[in-house]
């Protein structure tokens, strides 16, 4: 099983990564379906684009080897709001997309989540440089 975990990893890396930028076109495009949601959230239009900004970030840094720890980290965070909003305010379903939005969050998550764990060693590393910093 080790032997796979790189062929895994970019597996996971992509299909987060791609997730996230699909979801792009929807906020930086201005579309009906992202200003619902974030009106609704009462967030429009800074936290549509600001959201949109984060996860484009977060895109790149899971696609770069070295960086692919804090995109997980960032991915993971982004997707427990992201899903956190659906569960207590948008609903699975929103504007009859049958629970798309709510599902490609979850994989996400998943996927951001198993990249941590894969990546573990990394993450304990980079944690350690960002608090070797701060003292």
């Amino acid at each position: 099983m080790k032997k796979y975990l790189p062929i895994i990893s970019w597996i996971l890396r992509i299909v987060a990564a791609l997730i996230l930028l699909q979801t792009l076109y929807f906020k930086f495009g201005g579309k009906p379906e992202a200003i619902h949601i974030f009106s609704t959230l009462g967030v429009e239009p800074w936290g549509r684009i600001a959201l949109g900004v984060l996860e484009l970030i977060t895109a790149i840094l899971l696609v770069l080897p070295s960086t692919v720890w804090l995109g997980a980290v960032i991915g993971t965070g982004l997707m427990f709001g992201a899903l956190s909003a659906h569960l207590t305010v948008l609903g699975i379903e929103v504007q009859g997309d049958g629970g798309g939005l709510f599902v490609m969050a979850l994989i996400t998550l998943l996927a951001c989540v198993s990249l941590l764990i894969i990546h573990q060693n990394a993450l304990k590393a980079g944690l350690s440089k960002i608090v070797g910093r701060s003292s």
